[in-house]
């Protein structure tokens, strides 16, 4: 086998990630057609990936879309609000990103900044935060009373493994770009996070939009329980049931079961 003067560590590296590849690929075929059920019975389906900076949400869309066609999908990564969109219902500058009929949008953050980062780093008021935190199940539950498909997932990192990220960005001029004054923060300030995240949880996880938690600290397999949860939650045609769909335990929980893991094992417990 030719090593074109790669180390047996970058071999190593190299034949991991074409065997992850292989096995994401049965899953993202499987997401092909969801897509075109999507496309063809006209349905609107948007995916919100939330988390901690570094728990892997980017890359997890980027398998998760690697494939589709983009003619039917989006991916909605929102920076900073304008001086307008200040002074309109918080919600508003979202609504226009929504899904048309046949359309997959997925949103990199989305309203839930205003549950978790936005009251952390003083972003908005507590009166703003109370606000959201009263209007947001109602506003999903008309959402979803519309027909609109809603899955919310929030990707779940450790500590020790979000240092670790933040270092590498640190480090890697080709990954330096995803290191912001805020990730320089995050760690002293994970208390505060984990506060705001069980307050998320257990106020915004209703019967009409659950919220779904994917531990993080390996993507790959975050990445696969990502692919078979949103496989999970369409009846497609076609489907491939030589592949395994059920959950992996020991990644993919609901809201419920990860809010009772943080009470019984401490808030910090999880990320």
């Amino acid at each position: 086998m030719k090593t074109y003067g790669l180390t047996l560590e970058q071999q190593d590296e190299a034949l991991r990630i074409h065997a992850e590849n292989l096995a994401l690929a049965p899953y993202q075929a499987e997401l092909i057609k969801l897509q075109q059920h999507i496309e063809r019975n006209r349905l609107k389906m948007m995916v919100l990936f939330e988390g901690r900076d570094a728990a892997g949400k980017g890359t997890t869309i980027g398998s998760v879309s690697r494939f589709m066609n983009p003619k039917h999908y989006r991916i909605v990564a929102l920076g900073k609000p304008t001086e307008e969109e200040r002074s309109q219902w918080y919600f508003q500058r979202y609504i226009k990103h929504f899904p048309h009929f046949g359309e997959l949008v997925l949103f990199d953050r989305s309203w839930y900044n205003r549950a978790m980062v936005e009251p952390v780093f003083g972003f908005c008021t507590p009166r703003e935060h109370a606000l959201f935190l009263k209007h947001v199940v109602p506003f999903e539950q008309a959402l979803t009373e519309e027909g609109m498909l809603l899955v919310k997932l929030y990707f779940s990192v450790s500590k020790q493994k979000q240092a670790m990220r933040f270092e590498q960005r640190r480090s890697d001029p080709l990954r330096r770009w995803k290191l912001s004054e805020i990730d320089m923060q995050a760690q002293s300030m994970w208390d505060q996070f984990t506060q705001m995240k069980y307050q998320m949880l257990t106020v915004t996880d209703h019967a009409a939009a659950p919220w779904y938690v994917i531990r993080s600290s390996d993507k790959h397999k975050a990445r696969i329980e990502t692919m078979k949860l949103l496989l999970r939650q369409v009846e497609y045609e076609g489907r491939d049931d030589s592949l395994v769909f059920a959950p992996d335990p020991k990644v993919c929980f609901s809201g419920r079961q990860e809010l009772m893991l943080m009470e019984q094992h401490g808030k910090g417990h999880s990320s």
